[in-house]
């Protein structure tokens, strides 16, 4: 699977509101076929700091979800509302979910 997680430092008149501005853009990337997950989370140490951790199923879906027309749409409205370029890490992984983490297992009686 394709990898991706990125940083976005939101103009702080914005950060509030950024869930409510990319919502159609979250909504549109969740519902292509190749789309593993698309989740935002908000910093807990900068309230301006953003994080998304995408997945895609390959390559190919990656690929698609750039060509998409509302990837275009975001990349003419998102940038007017960011301080900064976000920052981003790509990587092929070899598995398409996640794994568990077994340093901190949660025992089958408590799941």
């Amino acid at each position: 699977m394709i990898f991706i997680t990125a940083k976005f430092r939101v103009r702080p008149e914005h950060a509030d509101r950024w869930p409510e501005i990319t919502d159609e853009f979250t909504r549109a990337t969740r519902g292509e076929p190749g789309c593993l997950w698309f989740d935002w989370s908000r910093s807990v140490d900068r309230p301006d700091e953003y994080v998304l951790v995408e997945a895609f199923r390959d390559g190919e879906a990656g690929a698609a979800h750039v060509r998409s027309e509302h990837f275009r749409k975001a990349q003419q409205a998102l940038p007017g509302y960011l301080a900064e370029t976000p920052r981003i890490v790509n990587a092929e992984v070899a598995q398409q979910d996640w794994s568990l983490l077994g340093e901190l297992a949660v025992p089958e009686d408590r799941a």
